[in-house]
């Protein structure tokens, strides 16, 4: 650090020449130790910054070596709930289709007993057709005697 003459020839005549060479040395070596205090100061800093460049390095492993177990589990957990997930629908569907076999053979029963009772209902009205067909008939037929008759008496 450079001091100008004029505060070098005030402080001489304020402290006197011994005073002022001590005063302006004692200067000159503390800004002499404030550079070698910055120097000091950023080396620290940079040994520092490697330090914690190296820590979060082995705590970025740490974490991937963690996340990537973590992702083995789930994986394995996932692949687990799958394959049971896949029984069991399996499962389900066995079930499903016994229950469709059961139920498509009672259809097929109901069909069959409904075919027979349409067919005995068929045959119920066609021969109460034929009954009411031959009762007609006879009406008519005695209707016609008893008019004829009644007829003949008459005329």
């Amino acid at each position: 650090m450079t001091f100008s003459p004029e505060l070098a020839r005030r402080l001489h005549q304020a402290l006197g020449p011994e005073a002022t060479g001590d005063l302006l040395s004692w200067m000159h070596d503390m800004d002499a130790h404030r550079g070698e205090q910055r120097d000091q100061f950023r080396a620290d800093l940079a040994e520092m910054r490697q330090e914690m460049h190296a820590g979060f390095a082995t705590v970025r492993e740490e974490m991937s070596a963690r996340l990537a177990g973590l992702r083995d589990e789930m994986n394995t957990r996932l692949t687990g709930l799958r394959d049971e997930m896949n029984t069991r629908f399996t499962g389900l569907r066995d079930e499903m289709n016994t229950r469709f076999t059961v139920t498509d053979a009672t259809i097929a029963a109901l069909r069959e007993e409904m075919r027979v009772g349409f067919a005995t209902m068929d045959a119920r009205i066609e021969r109460r057709f034929g009954d009411l067909i031959k009762w007609s008939f006879v009406f008519w037929c005695s209707a016609v005697g008893a008019v004829a008759l009644l007829a003949k008496a008459l005329g």
